[in-house]
């Protein structure tokens, strides 16, 4: 975790308070705050993090509004799946953290707060319940209490997760951040590129006036973009503001990106080895923007 704003330190203080202790933390926030490094900060600081087992921190839950996901999300967390344990069972004595909490079902709802109330899970094949002790830590973008308001989230698992909350600030309310992240990242991205790139004051006001709608992960991008693109290896507020309009949404349809751009391209993906998700992300493009454009250059 990188920053010394009022509201990251007030962060600080709270994990270094909880993450002793086995409470369940929610962590709330934007999408790029920074929620799973919350809480592998909340479990690295735990009494947990001592045995090998207490290393597992699992994600079962991804969009789990499609069908298909739930049930099989449904397996991995009971146990119930007859080709890999279940991510709670593998967790005994550690901690599991759940994301995008908000998108799971109600009937898979009722499932968790039945874990969270008995701790315990029926594997497969058996005719008795297992006593499971782990740790539960939960994220998510949305707002859990409008959801419960909204009968989208149960009120009983909402007052059961809720022990323990914490709210990350968005990067455009912690704009002193800014600096220590944008260095970060590009001493990051210059040892790993070979690069020498240097961040001008004028860099680094364009960067600390932007206001980041993707918050720590759309900078983190913004200056690996640049540490790869920049001209003479310098910096300004126009090479800022050109590559912040080049990863605007409307650049993301594909439309703005001229054939002058092809030399940009081949750099960035001399840069990756290749790797045309990592490329696409770097471009500010989706990936079938890339292909397209690849295709039509004759790479």
């Amino acid at each position: 975790m990188i920053g010394s704003s009022p509201g990251m330190v007030e962060i600080y203080k709270t994990v270094s308070r909880v993450a002793p202790t086995d409470a369940t933390v929610v962590i709330e926030g934007e999408t790029g705050t920074g929620k799973e490094l919350v809480a592998r900060m909340i479990h690295r600081f735990s009494k947990r993090a001592r045995s090998r087992s207490c290393r597992w921190i699992a994600r079962p839950f991804r969009r789990a509004d499609r069908e298909r996901v739930v049930r099989r999300d449904e397996r991995r967390f009971t146990g119930a799946d007859r080709d890999r344990i279940g991510v709670f069972e593998a967790a005994h004595k550690g901690t599991v953290f759940l994301d995008e909490i908000g998108d799971i079902d109600l009937g898979f709802q009722v499932k968790l707060l039945r874990f969270l109330q008995e701790r315990e899970i029926r594997p497969v094949g058996s005719s008795r319940e297992k006593k499971v002790d782990v740790r539960v830590v939960v994220a998510t973008n949305r707002n859990l209490q409008m959801m419960v308001d909204d009968g989208a989230f149960r009120e009983d698992l909402w007052f059961r997760l809720n022990v323990v909350r914490l709210m990350l600030p968005p990067l455009r309310e912690r704009r002193s951040d800014v600096p220590l992240l944008a260095h970060y990242f590009l001493n990051k991205y210059d040892e790993r590129y070979h690069r020498g790139a240097k961040l001008t004051e004028s860099g680094l006001k364009a960067l600390k006036d932007f206001t980041w709608p993707g918050n720590v992960r759309q900078l983190q991008h913004l200056m690996e973009r640049l540490a790869i693109l920049a001209p003479n290896d310098r910096i300004d507020g126009e090479a800022v503001e050109d590559a912040i309009a080049a990863m605007t949404p409307a650049a993301a349809a594909g439309e703005t990106l001229a054939e002058t751009e092809s030399d940009q391209i081949r750099r960035v993906l001399a840069a990756t080895g290749g790797n045309k998700s990592r490329a696409a992300g770097i471009l500010g493009i989706e990936r079938k923007t890339l292909y397209r454009k690849l295709e039509r250059m004759k790479l």
